[in-house]
């Protein structure tokens, strides 16, 4: 999809955030652990939600949605099997490893991306006792006994987190989980583990202990505001010099996001689940002593995102002042601020973690190609804060996690058209 962005118009008004894309995904593979119907309320109406509800399909799930509640029952699991076809279009579709584990005992997975993505998944799965058989793009897992009650994962994965805590909702057993995420998405799929019967403590911190039971019943549970979308339609409501009032939000999620944002001279105000954004006619760096040279830095939750890191480094481009952007957690997510500096930002990319950005700078008109969700809306970002006009390309991309994103910026009072569906 092709878009053509007219920059320079604030946006003004009232947004309501959708559900959180990623909770979906690992809500939606949880909901196949149990052959009793599962209902999921606030669900966004996203690409990779679609592709997600697909594979359930083909693994013998029966869906039912009516706008934002999604009815999921799985009597029985027709396939072990995920293949290429799926995998290659979303990469979530490695959660349904778990309903597959529980239920048939043997799995057989399709990738056509480096087996070194899946490390630390299947070091996990091992230490809970799969058998795993790797060869030509093709992973095998058997189940004959589950071994461990403590795994460590080896990196903070979200997924990873996901894929062991369903499993060990459905061992009847106690395990403990060091090392685990803690993103909002991780804590929906804990709570909906709760509602099918599973104990879990921890939740929200990076120790799990989970008691599982040997059978999981049926939940019904809403997901969680998408917090990315609330902060990025912030940043971009404040480097528009617009007024907000974003409503449904969960203010728990938002507490770093909002500090770090108030350091780039974004003032964000919180009363119950609305947050406010008043005009700001200009955006100051943070100028006082304490946090002179200190770097924004990205961190697993509750850190700031690295989600966010693409909206953070436009904002920067926009305020008067440095910026020293540390992407910790990711190698690429840096690598677009060539795109910036061809619209005229002044950054300094010192190496692939770390961005000095200089602001404000006038951004302007360019061609833009979208490589990414989340650099996608960054940059749709800076086209609606740029002079003239911008086109970008593949900007489906967006859709992929953010619901109906553009023409909810339309009604804002956004200038964007659809030149190529």
């Amino acid at each position: 999809m092709r878009i053509v962005v007219h920059g320079g118009q604030p946006l003004h008004g009232t947004f309501q955030p959708s559900g959180n894309s990623n909770a979906a995904l690992a809500l939606t593979a949880a909901a196949l652990l149990t052959d009793k119907v599962v209902t999921l309320h606030n669900v966004p109406d996203t690409r990779s939600t679609a592709t997600m509800f697909e594979a359930a399909s083909v693994l013998g799930t029966q869906i039912d949605r009516s706008d934002s509640t999604v009815r999921l029952h799985t009597p029985a699991l027709h396939t072990r099997e995920l293949e290429r076809a799926l995998t290659e279009r979303q990469v979530g579709t490695v959660l349904f490893l778990a309903p597959i584990l529980a239920r048939r005992r043997h799995a057989r997975l399709e990738i056509d991306f480096p087996l070194s993505r899946l490390h630390t998944h299947l070091t996990a799965l091992r230490d809970l006792g799969v058998n795993v058989h790797a060869s030509g793009g093709v992973i095998d897992f058997q189940v004959e006994t589950w071994e461990r009650d403590s795994v460590t994962l080896l990196q903070t994965s979200v997924t990873a987190t996901a894929l062991v805590a369903m499993l060990a909702a459905s061992l009847g057993q106690e395990t403990t989980l060091h090392n685990a995420a803690s993103e909002p998405h991780i804590q929906d799929l804990l709570h909906m583990l709760v509602a099918m019967g599973a104990q879990i403590d921890g939740i929200g911190s990076n120790l799990l202990h989970i008691r599982g039971t040997d059978v999981l019943g049926g939940a019904e549970v809403g997901l969680s505001p998408d917090h990315i979308e609330v902060a990025s339609i912030a940043a971009i409501g404040a480097m528009t010099h617009g007024t907000l009032t974003i409503e449904g939000t969960n203010p728990a999620h938002l507490g770093l996001i909002t500090r770090v944002f108030k350091r780039l001279g974004v003032d964000l105000y919180l009363n119950g689940d609305t947050v406010f954004l008043p005009t700001h006619e200009a955006l100051v760096v943070t100028q006082n002593d304490e946090e002179l040279d200190v770097p924004i830095e990205t961190a697993p939750w509750p850190g700031f995102p690295s989600d966010l890191v693409a909206m953070t480094t436009v904002v920067a481009t926009q305020a008067r002042g440095t910026t020293l952007i540390h992407e910790k957690l990711f190698n690429n997510r840096l690598l677009f601020v060539d795109k910036l500096t061809g619209m005229g930002a002044q950054i300094v990319l010192c190496d692939p973690h770390r961005a000095l950005v200089i602001g404000p700078s006038q951004l302007r008109g360019e061609y833009l190609d979208t490589p990414d969700v989340r650099t996608g809306l960054a940059l749709l970002g800076a086209a609606l804060c740029s002079q003239g006009s911008v086109t970008i390309d593949s900007a489906e991309l967006i859709d992929r996690t953010f619901e109906n994103v553009v023409s909810k910026l339309v009604k804002l009072g956004a200038r964007i058209e659809v030149v190529q569906p």
